[in-house]
């Protein structure tokens, strides 16, 4: 199915529309054409150090009409991932507050303790990391423990430059302890079949846009939908040269996916 025939347009956010606070040129007229053409797009983000009502907040402020049914979350998908595999068990938390509180209003036992009950641990995006945390997570996998992170990517973009997350948390862990958590977000295909099922599109009606590969498109990749990949964040055309998980299509911008569904 050609792009402009898609009916469900799945959304990464830093890199992809917005960079911090600063929307990118064409995305106002990308999602404003996608409510006149009667489609559908959802944000998908791996960032868990934020609740969906911050990101509400931030899309209104930057100009974007949202409400909480927008969005999925790797946080969301965590949950759902520990509520059907380890009901009741504690997990050991590494995360902000904001993503220790959805998992406590989501009924998931969580501590910042390393009690002996400990049956886990959760290492999200966490932005008020500490040393004792890292230390604290070096001490449970001593023991033999599932061991779960939200998302792999490395970095998180910001106007500046990158700053270190999940993934890059993670890699220091592992060089520590040799342990290395199995990862719920994308590249992960469960966002996208949640999505789809939440929704009730088929796979050929959805398109996954993102600007990272080994991330946003490998998720679409992973989950046999078609993807776009944007270079206005992390990746590089070298990055989609060099990978197995090519790309449907290629473009600089979403203004230049914007062009595509309204036919100029």
């Amino acid at each position: 199915m050609e792009l402009k025939n898609k009916s469900l347009f799945l959304l990464d956010m830093d890199g992809t529309i917005y960079l911090d606070n600063i929307l990118f040129d064409g995305t106002l007229d990308f999602l404003n054409t996608i409510k006149k053409q009667g489609k559908k797009y959802l944000f998908l983000t791996n960032n868990s150090s934020k609740g969906i009502d911050a990101y509400v907040e931030k899309m209104r402020k930057i100009g974007i009409d949202a409400n909480e049914e927008d969005f999925l979350t790797s946080t969301d998908a965590t949950i759902i991932y520990l509520k059907s595999n380890y009901p009741g068990k504690k997990f050991y938390c590494c995360g902000t507050k904001s993503f220790e509180k959805q998992l406590i209003e989501a009924n998931i036992n969580v501590t910042t303790s390393i009690d002996d009950d400990v049956f886990g641990i959760i290492l999200s995006n966490d932005q008020e990391i500490t040393f004792k945390k890292l230390e604290d997570i070096c001490i449970l996998l001593k023991r033999e423990m599932v061991y779960i992170a939200t998302n792999p990517d490395w970095v998180c973009p910001t106007s500046f430059g990158y700053v270190p997350d999940c993934g890059s948390f993670a890699d220091i862990i592992r060089r520590a302890t040799g342990k290395i958590p199995k990862f719920i977000g994308k590249p992960s295909p469960e966002m996208i079949f949640l999505a789809l099922k939440k929704l009730g599109y088929r796979k050929c009606d959805a398109v996954m846009i993102g600007d990272r590969i080994y991330t946003d498109i490998a998720s679409g990749y992973n989950a046999g939908i078609d993807t776009v990949f944007v270079l206005t964040g992390e990746g590089t055309l070298d990055d989609a040269k060099n990978t197995d998980t090519k790309p449907t299509y290629i473009f600089n911008s979403i203004k230049d996916v914007y062009n595509i569904i309204n036919d100029i």
